[in-house]
């Protein structure tokens, strides 16, 4: 477990999710088939779940990329997902995307788990940059970027592009270690 807070907890990708992992997917596919069409696409159903974590969790152990969950105290399903991605570990650089279910959304987790996961690929990791990367459409994940002292550094031409829709622009936000000192996330 990566840290615990008072109605859910962030842990690490592990097997024993896929099943949890196919759900969320399923039940927040709305939500997720603009930004996380790759991740909402292995996880259509349990089986490809099953493949998905299985490579997550071999990516996680070599340190290629690194996915948590959040996952409720009470019912113990799976609300959220963080990726640590695009890692370059000669600039000590990572990217953080994330996604909240729908049934939690506006209630802090993803601020809360970003700053801990942000101390987290700080002091384990040695990470000295991370950066998050939104849509400028999307306030929530730029509220997000904001309140965990990330700041806007520029627009990425075409960045991303959708399924079916032309490139996107996005905008960039960087932490840096040598920054000012990071929220603490609450217990």
């Amino acid at each position: 477990m990566i840290n615990d807070f008072k109605e859910y907890y962030i842990d690490a990708i592990h097997e024993k999710y896929a099943w949890r992992i196919c759900d969320f997917c399923v039940a927040n596919a709305d939500r997720l088939k603009r930004f996380f069409p790759q991740t909402l696409a292995q996880n259509l159903n349990p089986d490809l779940s099953l493949v998905f974590v299985e490579t997550k969790v071999k990516q996680f152990t070599a340190k290629e990329e690194f996915l948590f969950v959040l996952k409720e105290k009470e019912n113990r399903t799976v609300i959220g997902l963080i990726y640590l991605k695009e890692l370059d570990w000669d600039k000590k650089q990572g990217e953080l995307a994330y996604a909240i279910g729908y049934q939690v959304e506006g209630k802090g987790y993803i601020t809360e788990s970003v700053k801990a996961i942000s101390e987290w690929a700080f002091e384990e990791q040695q990470l000295r940059t991370l950066q998050i990367i939104a849509h400028h459409s999307n306030n929530a994940s730029i509220r997000v970027a904001e309140k965990c002292s990330f700041t806007w550094q520029k627009v990425l031409k075409g960045a991303h592009t959708p399924p079916n829709e032309a490139p996107l622009d996005m905008e960039l936000y960087e932490l840096t270690k040598t920054c000012k000192a990071l929220p603490k996330a609450s217990l």
